[in-house]
């Protein structure tokens, strides 16, 4: 069951574990010792990640209110001092006249600027109802319930569906919302007994386990231990300063070399990371309980701004200020976690005012939208509906990358009736033009948007010291797209390198390592002082079972498995040593606990197809198609299906249809080609060919394959047309 928190006052209101006698790792000994800072933490959003649905935590209005989104509807009411909110459908066809349900609020999950709500459905599960409460002033457009999937129908049927994996609050937001939680989730039962030591986010999930420090104090005796990891800086000063003469635009650090490695404590919050163990534990690295993502597509566009909701590791790591040894703590205060200081006056801590704070460099009126440093270095994509979060790589507007590329630019988020053309020729104007980007950057650039670089022009993007080894570490996971092979010495100084993301991301592309000193070259790291290191280099390997890499690899697979990526890790292990049935009946497991997840049919069907079941591997991607007729992997996967069984003009639409849900992936695109010429359709591919490259980059293998086709059919107006396109690249 879930050991929950009960509200005790005590000094402040705080919520902590239920027990008659407060635990060593609950807040309550901190307090003592430590009002004021409590004081100021009360005022966090950490305080108030999690509570137990009281009126005094409730900010929704369950005054017997109705909402419709599309189909769905929910009516919120209470009922004996309790919350309820009762979900139905319209008797639709898509959704097939679902009951109504009604669903006690056990807890609200977060406060501003929406609070969601959590949901018992059985085995332990925690659930996150699709309607959220905007918390805004009303002035904002707040104090409104919203489904947290404004603009699209989210039917039963659909990943996102708040009755699916996905919208899980135990396997996906909990451990960032409550101090010393585990999951404790069930792999045969399918169920989780989730607890924690505090509700919300408190003393522990930053400064460790501090009862040794609680009972020293008590005793008065010496403390045996620090209060949090490595003795950093958030309980010490900093031996140094930042200093700037008056002469100089921007200060730099003065003293002993800074140890900002308390960061990782709120790395692990604050970043799009997968989990390699059960719960956090801030005394240890970050990297040594998560692997991060990398700053790639389609979480990041070409240019590494953020896309997709990846919270501020990525960003920030990237970044200048990082670079430059700036830490949470320079900008955000450690207990409230509020800004410093309002407006750019948070920036001119370290930035000159007579330079950067003047009408010579911001352009915009004071008090206008533009002139606040924010607006241009750190824009805002909006998320969860309401959500505005800024950008922590401190970028430069670059409007000639968006021309170039997908990446948006500061002055037209807000001159949105311009072009990126306009904003080019504003910045040459105040500036003399855009700041220019290093080569390696640019090509880096280039090969995230889809262009073709050379081998050589990769390499020297990881072997180039002067960009961050996140940016690096980055380029390496794209590998794959120059490399068929690495070269080994070159790929060993990757392996050793003193950058774990380095080591990290060289792990994770190990296969490119020639088969014969794969393991050679590989295995030194299935010792390396960090875990994310070591499952990668155990995933890449196939290591022997017996290993500790290859359990951690495990055990951080088993702790997904509510969801269908871990389930499809466990088969993927089996299948690299061997074990066919154990990997079939992951995956049909997968299959049953996130029906929606298309690369469990692929897999399975895969299996089905190596083991000679054609008829189960048709019936795998039939079935898999049923849920997601949208996958372009499956109808993909049916297309080649379907050609080794000789059916070719079947396999033509399944493979048209891959090519146009995914038109990025070059792949889908040759393949589609290949097969409308196979089937005497090769007018056909031309036509589809220059429509094509009318939208998407002109890839050299499409280039190519449309010259020989072109050739083919004497067709010398499309021949002249796809050389002049292979001699501009």
């Amino acid at each position: 069951m879930l050991r929950f928190s009960i509200l005790i006052m005590l000094i402040l209101s705080l919520e902590l574990s239920a027990s008659e006698k407060a635990q060593p790792k609950s807040n309550a000994s901190c307090i003592g010792c430590h009002q004021p800072e409590a004081g100021h933490w009360q005022q966090s959003d950490h305080a108030k990640a999690m509570a137990i649905a009281t009126e005094a935590n409730v900010l929704g209005d369950f005054s017997s209110v109705d909402i419709k989104h599309y189909s769905q509807k929910a009516h919120f009411h209470r009922k004996s001092g309790k919350y309820f909110a009762d979900i139905s459908y319209d008797k639709t066809e898509k959704q097939q006249g679902k009951a109504k349900q009604s669903f006690e609020v056990k807890y609200s999950f977060g406060h501003y600027p929406l609070q969601q709500y959590l949901v018992e459905t059985g085995k332990g599960k925690l659930q996150v109802l699709p309607f959220a409460w905007d918390s805004r002033p009303k002035t904002q457009g707040g104090q409104r319930w919203y489904h947290n999937y404004q603009n699209e129908e989210i039917a039963p049927n659909d990943r996102l569906h708040w009755r699916q994996p996905l919208q899980n609050w135990n396997g996906m937001c909990a451990d960032c919302h409550s101090d010393g939680l585990k999951r404790h989730f069930s792999l045969n039962e399918q169920s989780f007994d989730t607890q924690w030591d505090n509700i919300n986010v408190g003393c522990l999930s930053c400064h460790g386990d501090m009862s040794a420090h609680s009972q020293a104090q008590t005793t008065k005796s010496r403390s045996p231990s620090k209060l949090s990891l490595r003795d950093n800086p958030m309980h010490r000063d900093d031996k140094g300063v930042w200093k700037r003469k008056v002469e100089e635009k921007v200060a730099t650090w003065h003293g002993e070399p800074r140890d900002n490695r308390f960061m990782e404590t709120c790395f692990a919050c604050h970043s799009l990371r997968s989990p390699l163990t059960d719960g956090i534990e801030a005394q240890k690295p970050f990297l040594d309980q998560f692997s991060p993502r990398f700053i790639n597509a389609p979480s990041y566009y070409p240019d590494g701004q953020i896309k997709e909701e990846v919270y501020v590791y990525g960003s920030f790591m990237q970044s200048k200020m990082q670079a430059a040894g700036v830490n949470c703590l320079d900008c955000h205060d450690s207990h409230t976690m509020k800004l410093k200081a309002e407006g750019n006056n948070l920036c001119l801590q370290c930035h000159s005012p007579a330079h950067f704070n003047t009408q010579e460099h911001l352009h915009h009126k004071a008090g206008t939208a533009g002139s606040q440093c924010v607006d241009c270095h750190m824009p805002q994509t909006r998320y969860m509906g309401v959500d505005d979060r800024r950008d922590h790589s401190f970028s430069i507007p670059r409007p000639t990358l968006s021309k170039q590329t997908s990446s948006p630019n500061a002055c037209n988020r807000c001159h949105q009736d311009k072009d990126s053309s306009w904003a080019a020729a504003q910045l040459k104007d105040w500036f003399g033009g855009e700041k220019q980007l290093a080569p390696n950057q640019l090509a880096l650039i280039s090969l995230r948007a889809g262009e073709a670089i050379s081998p050589i022009a990769h390499t020297k993007i990881i072997d180039d010291t002067s960009i961050a080894a996140i940016i690096r570490a980055s380029a390496i996971e794209l590998l794959p797209m120059t490399h068929d092979t690495a070269n080994v010495s070159w790929y060993q100084s990757l392996l050793t390198s003193s950058e774990p993301l380095i080591r990290l991301a060289a792990a994770e592309q190990g296969y490119l390592l020639p088969d014969n000193i794969r393991a050679q070259v590989l295995s030194p790291l299935l010792n390396d002082p960090l875990r994310s290191v070591r499952v990668a280099a155990a995933r890449t390997l196939s290591a022997d079972t017996k290993l500790k890499a290859t359990q951690e690899l495990t055990f951080s697979n088993e702790v997904s498995s509510w969801r269908g990526e871990g389930r499809l890790n466990l088969a993927l292990q089996h299948l690299a040593i061997g074990q066919w049935e154990k990997a079939e009946t992951q995956l049909i497991a997968s299959i049953a606990t996130d029906p929606y997840f298309d690369p469990s049919y692929i897999n399975l069907a895969d299996i089905y197809r190596a083991t000679g079941q054609t008829s189960k591997a048709n019936n795998t991607f039939k079935e898999g198609l049923l849920h997601n007729p949208n996958s372009s992997g499956l109808h993909y996967g049916l297309g080649l299906h379907l050609i080794r069984a000789k059916d070719y003009l079947a396999a033509e639409k399944y493979l048209e249809n891959a090519a146009t849900l995914a038109p990025q992936n070059v792949q889908y695109q040759y393949v589609y080609l290949v097969a409308l010429d196979h089937n005497g359709k090769t007018t056909d591919a031309l036509d589809y060919l220059k429509r094509y490259f009318s939208s998407y980059p002109a890839h050299p293998q499409l280039i190519d394959t449309g010259i020989s086709f072109a050739r083919k059919q004497g067709h010398l107006s499309m021949l002249n047309y796809l050389q002049q396109l292979k001699n501009t690249k």
